[in-house]
């Protein structure tokens, strides 16, 4: 089955980076879209950034500009490069897929593939 797993999350201070990383296996798709999400506590799970399969990208507000999304050559690696941390982007960083391949569907939350996460804390 398909499984997702997501590693690189640490403390950080203000202003620091981070390279997240997410190891897809299991899978059987034709093609798929692959995003990160986050979760900080007592708030809703929030788009973060997604890639389709052709290369399409496409950001969240919060982190345009700050975050980069890549993958490498045979598509099951994906990476979330995190520049200029916030503390507000503290957060439990979860990865997703979506064999419907559409970043504007991935963005909606409703893959049924997902990590178990991994924390980012950025202090102050």
């Amino acid at each position: 089955q398909v499984q997702l797993v997501e590693s690189g999350g640490a403390l950080v201070q203000d202003g620091g980076s981070l390279r997240l990383s997410c190891a897809a296996s299991g899978l059987t798709f034709r093609s798929y879209a692959m995003g990160w999400f986050r979760q900080a506590p007592g708030k809703e799970r929030e788009f973060v950034a997604g890639l389709g399969y052709s290369g399409i990208t496409l950001y969240g507000d919060s982190v345009k500009g700050r975050f980069t999304i890549s993958r490498d050559n045979t598509k099951t690696r994906l990476y979330l490069q995190m520049n200029a941390l916030k503390p507000d982007d503290t957060a439990v960083y979860l990865c997703a897929l979506d064999p419907r391949d559409a970043v504007e569907i991935l963005r909606s939350g409703r893959s049924d593939y997902w990590g178990q996460g991994t924390q980012v804390t950025v202090s102050s």
